[in-house]
């Protein structure tokens, strides 16, 4: 059996992008969401985000489908932040995400982008950031 790694960056937001990832939670939640992950089988590489969304540089092996990752990746965390009352409310991620395949000669800059989200998002928001991605990647519309 050969070796196989490719590497996807995951986005997704919370549902109507509401700022329900408080600073005070946030590395709680990615915390939980990696350890998680780590017990499926899923190598996170990064993760990180703002208040309503979440970035994450996933690895993923040739048996693994992207539609299966997120799915294990926001349905499991978001019980467990409803289970562990870490949000006000009843917390809810959209249903739709973003997924681009990353080239190895690009995996510090996009490990950089992850890292550095809260800074990044003090210059500039996620509506301004999607435009961006559709633009650079020519998506038609891509709405989170």
């Amino acid at each position: 059996m050969g070796y196989t790694r490719i590497y996807v960056h995951l986005v997704w937001t919370t549902k109507k992008r509401q700022k329900l990832l408080r600073k005070d939670i946030r590395a709680k939640v990615f915390d939980h969401i990696k350890s998680n992950a780590k017990t499926k089988g899923i190598y996170i590489d990064q993760i990180n985000g703002y208040t309503d969304h979440v970035h994450c540089l996933v690895g993923i092996n040739g048996e693994q489908q992207i539609s299966k990752i997120v799915q294990l990746l926001k349905g499991e965390s978001a019980y467990w932040i409803n289970r562990m009352n870490i949000t006000n409310e009843k917390f809810k991620w959209q249903q739709e995400y973003y997924a681009v395949s990353v080239g190895i000669m690009n995996l510090n800059i996009v490990r950089n982008y992850i890292r550095n989200q809260e800074q990044h998002h003090q210059r500039k928001s996620l509506e301004k950031e999607l435009y961006h991605f559709n633009k650079l990647y020519k998506f038609n519309g891509l709405k989170l």
